[in-house]
């Protein structure tokens, strides 16, 4: 792993677990973020009626998930300080994975090449946070198979899951950042 990618956190686990919410906390905190593939691919798709949609073409969404995540991870190396990515290359394994569709080569080429810090938070599924809206459409059953398959990709990934707690935003930051100071 490169001395730069140490510096760089992914939070992952199923969709309404909170992870934009501590994303955008840690950004008011100072911190250089990412911003989730999945969420800005479907906006871009739906204002243009593309078909790169999870509920449209899976392989295509994966495709320009991957393609982001690349990117985020680019800009990320000429940023200095921590950067926390809402999501990371992994996820990309884990949505093909829970999609049922084959895991192309490439993207297990560029979860290799493109690495994160060894501790990755996880944020488990949250019943009472949970909420869909017109961009995330997966039901509570698809949120827990999300978080499952997240947990197997990254393990498999070779990555030490850190779970945050079920706690209020302040606290679950406060979490992030001292297990990322202590990493």
């Amino acid at each position: 792993m490169s001395h730069k990618s140490n510096r760089f956190f992914v939070l992952t686990g199923g969709p309404g677990s909170g992870k934009t919410t501590l994303i955008e906390c840690l950004s008011a905190a100072g911190y250089a973020t990412s911003v989730e593939a999945g969420r800005g691919i479907i906006r871009d798709q739906l204002a243009i009626s593309g078909t790169a949609l999870p509920w449209h073409d899976r392989a295509l969404f994966a495709e320009l998930m991957l393609s982001w995540e690349m990117r985020s991870h680019a800009i990320a190396e000429a940023t200095p300080g921590s950067v926390f990515f809402d999501r990371g290359v992994p996820d990309v394994i884990g949505y093909l994975r829970l999609a049922g569709l084959e895991v192309p080569a490439h993207v297990e080429q560029a979860a290799r090449e493109f690495r994160y810090n060894r501790r990755v938070f996880i944020l488990p599924h949250w019943p009472e946070i949970f909420a869909q809206d017109s961009e995330r459409r997966q039901d509570e059953n698809e949120a827990r198979r999300t978080h499952a398959s997240m947990v197997a990709t990254y393990t498999a990934c070779g990555y030490d899951l850190v779970e945050i707690p079920k706690a209020s935003v302040k606290d679950r930051l406060a979490f992030i950042q001292d297990n990322a100071r202590q990493a």
